[in-house]
């Protein structure tokens, strides 16, 4: 396969892809290396400069996406954008999970100083969030994480890209 035909095969798997694909994905399925990879989805991304769509990187994946500016428009096409909001509850405590997972429910409600349960089964059902694992311990209580949905509903690479938490938050 020529670089060229590697090039429709990448964007085209980006754009069917349901989910972001990472370049060690992309890789394997082209059977190229990685920096390639990387490479090709950068001239693409260059094509798209001037068009209505671009690449993003979230979730440690690639996927194709319309430009940001034209939300007003994609709108009213009746697909909002923008997934109905969280409550309070609800972000309070998917903002402590992303800060300080893994944690669990026991841990969310002290910093909350409020029951939590509502809130967190919210945040499992839109899958923003998930369990990682059990606390040693007793009663072995569940720990969760965000998930990779986290990271693309709020159009992250890693959690390393939260803002700074400032002392006493």
């Amino acid at each position: 396969m020529t670089l060229a035909e590697a090039r429709v095969v990448v964007e085209g798997l980006i754009f069917a892809a349901e989910r972001p694909l990472s370049a060690k994905e992309i890789a394997e399925i082209v059977d190229l290396d990685k920096p390639t990879v990387e490479a090709l989805v950068e001239d693409i991304r260059r094509d798209y400069a001037q068009g209505a769509l671009t690449i993003r990187l979230v979730a440690g994946g690639y996927q194709i996406v319309t430009k940001p500016e034209l939300a007003p428009w994609v709108e009213k096409l009746g697909r909002p954008v923008i997934h109905a909001p969280l409550s309070t509850a609800a972000t309070e405590t998917l903002a402590i999970i992303a800060y300080e997972q893994p944690i669990t429910r026991a841990e969310v409600e002290q910093i909350r100083g409020v029951r939590s349960d509502s809130a967190i089964n919210t945040l499992l059902e839109r899958e923003l969030i998930c369990e990682v694992g059990r606390k040693e311990g007793p009663g072995r209580p569940i720990l969760y994480g965000v998930t990779d949905k986290f990271l693309e509903h709020f159009g992250l690479r890693s959690v390393d890209e939260l803002p700074i938490k400032s002392i006493g938050e």
